[in-house]
């Protein structure tokens, strides 16, 4: 087994463990860069405190399962991709479905949100959400997003994300997908929130726990917009930047690790 699929493995396996920890476990988020990753240690606040600490609406997290509720990611891309009834809307990285849900009480019965994961106790979770609180309009699917996304080609208004491009390894092939199931109009956009660092880390000082941990995998900020230009599309807009605490460690191979809310479009 190659590095990178090994890194491919850990973060299934961390992922499906914070899944079934109900959030007890903190990994991509906030707390993650200063504290470590991957559920090394116990989050100083509970799912609710951190999300709302990156950006959600304590008004939107009331409105959806509690459970799927995690306390990961660095922003809130609903916040920003003007979502409206009827939209067709694509989650990648779904996770317990947070985003998701908080998307299909926006986009209503004329519209539907799917939600795509690599790890299966995550889809578990989700649909076990979905069936329990009654939500008719959404799906998950397991997919691997740097490899085909499965969704058809040009059917998605907008491909939201919250903290997940940088967990692959093949970025550009992510958002070639990415493009390849928007609609090709002036409504076919992605927003996504990811981590960005000041220096990419080298290959020989890659560690799985901080790359599942949404570290050692990013990009620049100027490679990360580089990508998404490379991947097709235009219209490319930074719409939130966020400089988040770092431990003096992991400094010494990022420098500045910041959160980047980003909107693309695919015309």
């Amino acid at each position: 087994m190659s590095k990178q699929s090994h890194i491919k493995e850990k973060i299934k396996e961390q992922y499906g463990k914070i899944a079934l920890a109900d959030g007890s476990l903190s990994c991509c988020s906030t707390s993650s860069f200063s504290s470590g990753c991957c559920g090394t240690n116990e989050p100083s606040l509970s799912p609710v405190e951190s999300s709302t600490t990156v950006g959600y609406n304590q008004n939107d997290l009331k409105s959806i399962p509690q459970s799927s509720i995690l306390g990961l990611g660095c922003g809130n891309p609903s916040t920003f991709a003007h979502l409206k009834e009827g939209d067709v809307v694509v989650d990648l990285g779904s996770g317990a479905g947070i985003d998701v849900f908080i998307a299909a009480n926006i986009v209503k019965d004329k519209g539907k949100v799917i939600g795509i994961d690599l790890t299966d106790a995550m889809l578990e979770k989700a649909r076990k959400n979905a069936e329990i609180h009654g939500y008719q309009n959404v799906e998950f699917r397991k997919g691997d997003i740097e490899e085909k996304i499965p969704v058809d080609d040009n059917s998605v208004d907008v491909v939201i994300s919250n903290c997940v491009i940088n967990l692959t390894e093949n970025k550009l092939n992510a958002f070639k997908e990415i493009h390849r199931i928007l609609k090709p109009n002036d409504e076919g956009r992605l927003v996504i929130s990811d981590v960005v660092t000041s220096i990419e880390v080298e290959k020989v000082l890659i560690n799985e726990a901080n790359w599942c941990g949404c570290v050692d995998g990013a990009l620049t900020k100027e490679n990360y917009l580089d990508t998404i230009k490379k991947a097709g599309f235009t219209n490319i807009e930074i719409l939130e930047d966020r400089t988040g605490n770092v431990n003096e460690d992991i400094k010494k191979k990022t420098g500045n690790i910041t959160s980047i809310t980003v909107k693309a479009f695919k015309y």
